[in-house]
């Protein structure tokens, strides 16, 4: 696992060992940030849920994020985040919240111009993290959510406020991507 393009390019990230995380595959991160910046310029505020190892939260960065917040409740998860951000020196642009999603959102109080979710395949529940998020005050008008799922899973089209306004596949991962009112 490594960082693909920005100034952090070439540096291999730690993961955490075992089957509980499933880091995205270069080719499933390379289209989430072609997609990303096909459709906003604004990298100011990032906010990365079931962060794992940081690898989407740091690919922003390396790419030219302000700021990214991570959301990852395994503690040794969070341990691998921060020293994945010390290692790729971007550390002081980021804060690791070592907590639940649904906790996290019900705390954060910042609008986030990206938002990236990178869920376990097997969490069937994830349309209530997301009808969650869509009705707190994270989400602007102007707000991009990236969420990837299994393909055995289908999502909604819409999720509170929330719309689908693109979808793509890669073997089993499907990037699904929601903005307020459906328009890219």
């Amino acid at each position: 696992m490594r960082v693909i393009a920005g100034k952090a390019k070439g540096h291999h990230l730690k993961a955490p060992r075992g089957t509980a995380t499933r880091p995205a595959t270069d080719l499933v991160k390379g289209a989430i940030f072609s997609i990303l910046e096909n459709i906003t310029d604004d990298w100011s505020q990032v906010l990365d849920l079931f962060s794992g190892s940081g690898q989407l939260g740091i690919e922003a960065l390396s790419r030219g994020a302000e700021w990214v917040d991570f959301v990852e409740k395994k503690s040794h998860c969070c341990d691998i985040i921060k020293r994945n951000l010390e290692k790729t020196d971007l550390l002081n642009q980021a804060h690791v919240y070592c907590c639940s999603v649904t906790k996290a959102l019900a705390f954060l109080g910042r609008e986030y111009n990206i938002i990236l979710m990178d869920p376990p395949y097997s969490n069937s529940s994830i349309g209530n993290v997301i009808t969650q998020l869509a009705e707190s005050e994270l989400v602007s008008a102007s707000s991009v959510v990236m969420v990837t799922h299994s393909s055995l899973l289908p999502f909604s089209s819409t999720y509170g406020a929330l719309r689908l306004v693109k979808e793509h596949r890669h073997g089993d991962s499907c990037i699904a991507v929601f903005r307020k009112g459906g328009t890219l």
